[in-house]
C-alpha cells in the first residue's frame, strides 16, 4: 500500500490534524485515521514510514478486544463496509481507519511506567526521582521498577506534554474520577505486560488516554502501540543497557547521532531509517497480535 502522509475527505469536516491523526466530525461518531507520518522530538518528520498507520490502527484494535472484559471502549468498527457511504472505496483509508463513538476526553494522560527508561531514567539520575516519585537509590538505565509507578502528564497541542502529581490530576478530574482512572490504567498495564511477555517483549512505559461515553468510562485513542509505548525485545534485555526496541526509539537514536538542534528545519530520514523502523513496526504487531495487518 502507498504511504499516507495526511487525508483529505471533501465534504466532511476535519476536526484535528495532530502529528499522526487526522480525525473527522460525523456527528455522534468520529474517523480517526492513523496516516503513516512519525514525529520525533515534538517534530513531524518529512518522511512517513511505510504501514505505520496500519500498524497502530491494528493493534488497538487488537487490545481494545483483548481488554474489553476490564473496560469498555470507543471503537465502533474498522471495517469500511460500516463506515458512511461517503468513505467507503477510499484506498486510503484502509486498514488506518478507525469508526469511533464520539467521547467526552479527559484532559489528561495517563502514563505507566514498569522500567526505567528514557526521560524517566534522565530525571531519576538528576534527582533521584521520576516524574515526582522518589525511587531506590543504585537503580541503573532499563532497571526494571520495584513497582509500577503511574505518572500522570497534562495533553498539549504543541511541544512537550507536562507531568503532574496525581494530586494535581486530582484538581482537573476529581478524587473519584483520577483514582478510576489510575487503577484502570494500571490494570491495563498489567494485562497487557502478561501478553506481551508471553511473545518475548516487555513493556517499559505507555500511556494511554480515557474518555467518557453514555456516562461510562471508556479506553479511547491508541492502546500499546510503538507510538505511545517502549517495547524491548526480551531476549536481548540487559539492566544499564540500552535495549533493542520495537519503537520510535530507532529514529530517535539516529536524529541524536546527527546532532540536530532539534529545531527547525527538520531533517528527513535516510532510507536505511525509514525502512527499519517500518521493520520494527512490523514485527511488534506480529508479535503481538500475531494476525495480518488490517486493510
Amino acid at each position: 500500500m502507498p504511504v499516507v502522509l495526511r487525508t483529505d475527505i471533501q465534504g466532511i469536516k476535519l476536526l484535528n490534524r495532530g502529528k499522526v491523526r487526522d480525525i473527522y466530525d460525523l456527528g455522534d461518531h468520529l474517523l480517526l485515521v492513523s496516516t503513516d507520518r512519525i514525529s520525533a522530538f515534538d517534530y513531524v518528520l518529512p518522511n512517513g514510514i511505510p504501514d505505520k498507520g496500519r500498524v497502530l490502527t491494528g493493534l488497538s484494535v487488537f487490545w481494545f478486544e483483548m481488554l474489553a472484559a476490564v473496560i469498555p471502549n470507543h471503537l465502533v468498527s474498522i471495517d469500511m463496509k460500516d463506515f458512511p457511504g461517503s468513505l467507503q472505496g477510499r484506498e486510503e483509508l484502509a486498514g488506518r481507519s478507525m469508526l469511533v463513538r464520539r467521547a467526552d476526553m479527559f484532559p489528561v494522560e495517563c502514563v505507566v511506567r514498569g522500567y526505567l527508561a528514557g526521560s524517566g531514567y534522565k530525571e531519576y539520575t538528576k534527582t533521584g526521582s521520576t516524574s515526582g516519585v522518589k525511587l531506590p537509590p543504585g537503580l541503573k538505565m532499563a532497571d526494571r521498577l520495584p513497582e509500577l509507578i503511574f505518572t500522570p502528564a497534562t495533553k498539549a497541542e504543541t511541544g512537550h506534554d507536562e507531568n503532574i502529581s496525581f494530586e494535581t490530576m486530582v484538581d482537573i478530574v476529581g478524587r473519584t474520577t483520577a483514582g478510576s482512572l489510575r487503577d484502570y490504567s494500571l490494570e491495563i498495564f498489567r494485562r497487557g505486560s502478561a501478553h506481551a511477555e508471553s511473545r518475548g517483549i516487555i513493556i517499559a512505559d505507555t500511556k494511554f488516554e480515557f474518555g467518557v461515553v453514555d456516562g461510562r468510562i471508556v479506553l479511547a485513542d491508541e492502546v500499546l502501540t510503538p507510538d505511545s509505548s517502549r517495547f524491548w525485545d526480551a531476549s536481548t534485555y540487559r539492566p544499564g543497557e540500552s535495549p533493542a526496541s520495537f519503537d520510535k526509539q530507532f529514529v530517535r537514536d539516529y536524529l541524536e547521532s546527527i546532532d540536530w538542534n532539534k529545531k527547525p528545519p527538520v531533517p528527513g530520514l535516510p532510507e536505511e531509517i525509514v525502512e527499519g523502523t517500518a521493520k520494527r513496526y512490523r514485527e511488534i504487531h506480529e508479535r503481538l497480535a500475531a494476525r495480518p495487518l488490517p486493510g
